[in-house]
């Protein structure tokens, strides 16, 4: 997410952790570098200004100067101040109040069908009853599209009468249809253009005045950069949009969209879409955000998507294993699998403190299907008890898996240097003293006797 702008702002603020003590020139040097990332990565030059004036002068001033840590302090000082143009700390839910109806806007290519879906998804696993209803007559693959993703995610859709053209009148025949369905909250997939028309805004604020929907929710490419926010004013200029939703930051997006929305426009993100699967999708925290783009993780992003994922019987059971050290190949292929669900590695390796410099390319899906190869290759004794494993164990299980004999060996070295790091805890606080401002907190764990 953003690994350009992520890793150019943690290079910069690398350099200054080893100053026992700041000085204007070291400071003025690292706000330069902070600038030019900021502007390569298609940040708007006013958000860029504000940023950049009010960490200069927090930064030269005795918060800094005098502190313990200053270099420590100044990425602090980086961090607040970057989690403020990105929203603040202020909340980003929905207005789910009755009637709950909610109106997705934007330009074609976005990916507003697929959000409208994974919002439903979303909200669903949340507990809530919503429904998709296809308003987008422009686009006449959009109404099977929403449906086929509303089937495969277990919400009901809406379509519109073949070749119909009144968005009014489509209205009216899915209020009646709501009277049957009675969903607790709507969803509308609006139509979209290629790009900002008179006709488009025209269309859409005559379904606005009619439904009347609670939040009006703009999905933009966050690819797009400064486009994208040019996009966000003109539609909320003549809609008065609620909040945004970025789409593909698993891609190549700069990171310049998600900086200058808010600041710009005033309207919030709300949620963003991280992958092209209906459980690629966020809500959107500014503060985590911040702590992505620092290196310094999103540990609490990590967690809640790992809780939606493992039963809890599961985990009691892992958690006992890894008190005694008893961690094993069943439980490194559970792990695995487990991994694979919680979405793209990139994605995962960039919520741990200290690892976003890790490149995804050095694990990638290929790297995880070869390591579940090698385990399923194993017989069931042998992923119980690894010391069974003696040289010719390994060139049969290497053979099985399609694999090298030092591939196996690697594999069998990192489950030992793990079960090895379980049983000294000593050591394993002293590796997550590298993961910068979370490591306290983990440290402390450690140290607790269970």
């Amino acid at each position: 997410m953003f690994d350009a702008l992520a890793s150019r702002l943690q290079t910069t603020l690398k350099s200054l952790r080893g100053y026992g003590k700041l000085s204007e020139s070291n400071i003025s040097e690292a706000v330069r570098e902070i600038r030019l990332a900021l502007l390569e990565a298609d940040t708007n030059l006013e958000v860029v200004k504000d940023l950049i004036a009010k960490v200069k002068e927090r930064a030269l001033g005795e918060e800094v100067l005098r502190s313990v840590t200053p270099g420590q302090q100044f990425i602090k000082i980086f961090h607040d101040e970057l989690t403020t143009i990105l929203g603040g700390l202020a909340p980003t839910q929905l207005d789910l109040s009755k009637p709950a109806t909610i109106m997705i806007v934007g330009l074609n290519g976005a990916g507003k069908t697929t959000t409208a879906a994974k919002l439903a998804l979303h909200l669903k696993k949340a507990g809530r009853h919503p429904a998709l209803l296809a308003f987008d007559l422009h686009r006449p693959a959009a109404a099977h599209q929403l449906s086929s993703l509303g089937h495969q995610i277990g919400v009901p859709v809406f379509c519109p009468a073949p070749g119909e053209t009144s968005l009014i009148r489509v209205a009216r025949n899915a209020k009646e249809w709501h009277q049957e369905t009675r969903p607790g909250i709507e969803i509308y997939d609006t139509a979209g253009r290629q790009e900002v028309n008179s006709e488009l805004m025209d269309q859409l604020v005559e379904l606005r005045d009619f439904i009347r929907p609670k939040e009006i929710l703009l999905v933009l490419d966050a690819a797009t950069g400064q486009q994208a926010v040019r996009v966000a004013e003109s539609f909320h200029n003549a809609l008065g949009i609620t909040g945004v939703i970025l789409t593909k930051l698993d891609g190549d997006a700069r990171g310049g969209a998600a900086l200058s929305l808010r600041a710009v426009t005033g309207c919030p993100i709300k949620f963003v879409g991280t992958g092209e699967l209906p459980e690629a999708f966020e809500s959107f925290h500014a503060n985590r955000m911040a702590g992505r783009l620092l290196g310094m993780g999103d540990v609490i992003s990590l967690v809640e998507k790992a809780t939606a994922q493992i039963e809890i019987e599961d985990a009691s059971r892992l958690e006992e294993r890894l008190r005694k050290a008893e961690f094993d190949f069943n439980d490194f292929l559970s792990q695995i699998r487990l991994l694979r669900r919680l979405g793209p590695l990139e994605n995962i390796i960039g919520m741990l403190p200290g690892m976003s410099h890790i490149r995804a390319s050095s694990m990638d899906e290929r790297f995880v299907r070869r390591q579940e190869a090698i385990v399923l290759s194993m017989t069931p004794e042998e992923r119980c008890n690894p010391g069974l494993l003696n040289a010719k164990r390994r060139q049969r299980i290497a053979k099985g898996s399609g694999t090298s004999v030092t591939q196996v060996n690697d594999l069998i070295q990192r489950l030992n240097q793990m079960r090895k790091m379980l049983k000294n805890t000593g050591k394993l606080r002293k590796i997550l003293s590298a993961s910068g401002a979370a490591a306290p907190d983990l440290q402390r764990l450690l140290r607790t006797k269970h």
